[in-house]
């Protein structure tokens, strides 16, 4: 009860990204066609995945799953972010803060869990390709989509036990434009020096390790593919060029993020807008201009619906 009453910010400021009217208006035009682009990518290839039946295999489903992620990667942060672009009092509640860095770190697990996934999709298909479609079973799929949520789930709980009853008496201004657990801790009335070491264990040391893993994994892979000569080696190459691609420019701006903090605040502002909407509005261009299977069934897709379109 003492902590409670202890706790008298019941809202949370931002300072957002810049004063400057002209690159507000720029930032606006900026993001909200990458947002609207993003969602309309994504939302194609879940569409192509489901629809077309040439698709229906584990790399596919996986990455259906990726674009979903990826669709809440870009809706946590982008749309309030482009909402408080022209409001002088950029205000959230309490509530909504900590709403924000639960969801913020879900989704963020949940695609580290899916890309090294992927990586081991990928691993058994070039390593083991006899045995692909037993090990990468529908129900194995099935079970490593519902084991991401999962995790996702408990790390999102892990880092919320710990700061949810973190007492506030002010300042309450967040230089940023969501709320992000570094700097919502450093605001607490209290000394906060072993939560932000857990933070940085939580999520940093996880991401670089995750990160490590991954590398090696498809340093593996590429290995492997080098030994075989045949046609389709150089189809494997390209599917896991997309995938390092992808896998860089997320952990790329997660690490620095977490393990080793910018003293130059619009350097963190500029890679959480990266992590936030641009790497989201990449991901499905990578997979598609990289995927001729994929480029294919698209067409396929919107031919089908531009006709269904058509007869109704």
């Amino acid at each position: 009860m003492e902590k409670a009453n202890y706790s008298l910010v019941t809202e949370f400021i931002f300072l957002g990204l810049t004063n400057s009217w002209k690159i507000e208006v720029f930032l606006f035009v900026f993001s909200s066609i990458l947002y609207v682009s993003c969602i309309m990518g994504n939302c194609l290839i879940m569409l192509t995945v489901i629809y077309d039946p040439h698709l229906h295999s584990p790399m596919y489903f996986l990455l259906a799953n990726l674009s979903f992620i990826d669709l809440g990667v870009s809706s946590v942060t982008c749309p309030r972010m482009i909402y408080d672009l022209f409001r002088k009092h950029k205000v959230i509640s309490f509530g909504s803060c900590v709403t924000q860095i639960f969801f913020i770190h879900l989704i963020g697990s949940m695609e580290m869990v899916l890309l090294i996934i992927m990586a081991f999709d990928r691993y058994v298909a070039i390593c083991k390709p006899l045995h692909y479609l037993t090990i990468m079973s529908p129900r194995m799929c099935i079970f490593f989509v519902v084991a991401a949520w999962i995790i996702g789930i408990i790390h999102a709980i892990v880092q919320l036990v710990f700061v949810i009853d973190l007492p506030f008496c002010g300042p309450n201004v967040l230089d940023s434009f969501y709320c992000d657990l570094p700097r919502f801790i450093k605001l607490a009335c209290t000394d906060t020096y072993r939560l932000q070491f857990m933070v940085t264990a939580n999520s940093g040391f996880i991401s670089v390790g995750s990160f490590i893993v991954l590398l090696i994994s498809y340093v593996v892979i590429i290995l492997t593919v080098q030994k075989h000569s045949s046609g389709g080696s150089s189809k494997a190459l390209s599917t896991l060029s997309a995938h390092i691609t992808v896998v860089v420019l997320f952990f790329g701006p997660l690490i620095f993020f977490y393990t080793w903090p910018s003293p130059f605040i619009y350097l963190d502002k500029f890679l959480a807008i990266f992590d936030a909407i641009i790497t989201p509005f990449l991901n499905p261009i990578i997979y598609t201009f990289r995927n001729q299977e994929m480029k294919v069934a698209m067409k396929r897709v919107c031919s089908q619906l531009v006709n269904f379109r058509k007869i109704s």
